[in-house]
């Protein structure tokens, strides 16, 4: 029996959204070869998916997360991801914060960080489409 999605139903950025994607993906005529997800844990719940259906990752699709979260790099996993660096970030807001603070500064302040790519063994050569 297939189960259907319900077009109402509200998504977040958890592992059920990865599932919810994956089962659409499964779904599909043809696989992509890749899928890039907005946060590692729909990640994780789209490689859980995948696999479980059989797919092999990377070899069949390749799955990339976003964050580089701790189970991103649990080593069972080892997700693909893109790094924001979030102790950075932290060190800027509070910078910005502080100097805000401290001098009366009322403009905003522009803040570019540059993402890293963590390869993990979650991507690999796209298959032939």
């Amino acid at each position: 029996m297939q189960r259907r999605r319900d077009p109402h139903r509200r998504l977040d950025f958890t592992e059920t959204s990865g599932v919810v994607a994956a089962e659409a993906l499964l779904t599909a005529a043809e696989l992509p070869t890749a899928v890039v997800a907005a946060n590692d844990r729909i990640a994780i719940g789209i490689l859980d998916t995948m696999r479980r259906a059989g797919v092999e990752v990377p070899l069949e699709v390749s799955v990339t997360g976003y964050d580089n979260s701790t189970l991103a790099r649990l080593s069972h996993l080892d997700l693909t991801t893109v790094s924001q660096a979030p102790l950075e970030q932290a060190d800027r807001a509070v910078s910005a914060l502080t100097e805000q603070l401290d001098s009366g500064r009322t403009e905003a302040i522009v803040s570019v960080l540059t993402p890293q790519l963590i390869v993990g063994r979650t991507t690999g050569m796209a298959r032939d489409a």
